[in-house]
C-alpha cells in the first residue's frame, strides 16, 4: 500500500497528495503483480520487484524533496 501511495505523489515527509494520485499508483502495483503472475515468476522474485520499486520510488520522493526546497 505504502508503496502504491508513493507512486501516486504523496510525499513521505509532508504527506501532501490525491486520491487520484493514490488510484493511479495502485493500478501501477497491480499492473507489476498481474504481469508477474501470468508470466510464471516466483513468488520470492514477485517480493523483490515490489521491493524494488519501493525503493526506487522513496528514492525518487527524497531526491524531488530535496531539490524542490532550493
Amino acid at each position: 500500500v505504502i508503496t502504491a501511495v508513493v507512486l501516486g505523489g504523496t510525499t513521505l515527509s509532508g504527506g501532501e497528495g490525491t486520491v487520484f494520485g493514490t488510484m493511479i499508483g495502485l493500478l501501477i502495483v497491480g499492473f507489476l503483480n498481474n504481469g508477474l503472475v501470468l508470466q510464471g515468476v516466483d513468488p520470492f522474485w514477485q517480493n523483490v520487484a515490489q521491493g524494488a520499486l519501493l525503493i526506487s520510488a522513496v528514492s525518487f520522493d527524497r531526491l524531488r524533496a530535496r531539490f524542490s526546497d532550493d
